[in-house]
């Protein structure tokens, strides 16, 4: 689950250029707010269509790049509506040319410096993940306080620091903060980030954290997302479940009632022929049956 503090009259995409001198943004829709579901659906066909470019396609049909997005044909050219006039009719997109304007509604056109504070574990594998810098983030600064940590090297970078942290922002000029410390200090580590003039954090503890409006905080919580994943289990699987006792119950075979004809007596079942035989009689002389 990820939760976010917005900056006030803000939805989706924030394009207010920042005033403190570190980095400005260039803003392409300060006319047209994006929501924020559009976004996240947005950075999804951005990922689809730069393996597209990567793969020499040219054009694309809504119907195909809604297929492998995952979602409906006519959502999606809702959603490309925020970006202003897109495609032709009956031939489809231009594939590089809509992927940079999806970058450039998303902020990506400029590219984003990128600064991690905690440098363990999780924050390793942050630091050495290769997807951030094809989709424009650049990881420009590694921060934390343990001795044995400070000045060692992850993915290229020496890692520094975190007591000279506002120096170092200044220098850097950074765009967005990453936060992966222990719970308990993450709060301090905000604080300092929001004083070095960061005002896009992403954070990597369940830690609810407090930053002034004008601030972007972004909450990734692992622990939530798998709960989530649990309780989607539990619901898929009591759906199969039920589908399945439904199927079962339409394959039993209905009984047919007939018509009651009533209690057959003694005597007439004992006259009555037996079923499949024809009988044939003729009566004696001395009064008996005498079957022929």
């Amino acid at each position: 689950m990820t939760e976010q503090h917005p900056a006030p009259g803000v939805r989706g995409v924030s394009a207010a250029p920042r005033s403190d001198g570190l980095h400005s943004t260039k803003s392409l829709h300060a006319a047209k707010d994006i929501p924020q579901a559009t976004v996240s659906r947005l950075a999804t066909y951005l990922r689809v269509l730069s393996v597209m470019v990567d793969e020499g396609t040219l054009i694309v049909s809504s119907e195909e790049l809604a297929a492998a997005a995952g979602v409906g044909s006519a959502k999606l050219r809702k959603d490309l509506s925020f970006l202003g006039p897109n495609g032709v009719r009956g031939v489809g997109y231009d594939v590089s040319r809509l992927r940079d304007r999806i970058e450039t509604a998303l902020g990506l056109d400029q590219g984003h410096r990128v600064v991690l504070v905690g440098v363990g574990n999780l924050g390793r594998a942050l630091a050495g993940y290769g997807g951030f810098g094809r989709r424009g983030f650049a990881m420009v600064g590694l921060f934390d306080t343990a001795p044995g940590v400070v000045g060692t090297v992850v993915s290229e970078l020496e890692v520094r620091d975190a007591g000279a942290l506002l120096a170092a922002c200044i220098e850097l000029q950074p765009t967005i903060a990453v936060i992966a410390v222990p719970d308990e200090a993450a709060q301090n580590v905000c604080d300092r980030l929001v004083e070095a003039g960061l005002r896009c954090i992403l954070s990597f503890t369940p830690v609810e954290l407090e930053a002034p409006d004008h601030v972007e905080v972004r909450r990734v919580d692992l622990a939530v997302e798998m709960q989530m994943l649990s309780f989607r289990s539990a619901r898929n699987a009591e759906i199969v479940d039920a589908e399945a006792a439904t199927a079962n119950q339409s394959r039993v075979p209905s009984t047919r009632l007939g018509r009651s004809r009533g209690p057959r007596s003694a005597a007439t079942a004992a006259s009555a022929p037996a079923q499949g035989t024809v009988a044939n009689t003729t009566t004696n002389s001395k009064g008996s049956v005498v079957r022929q």
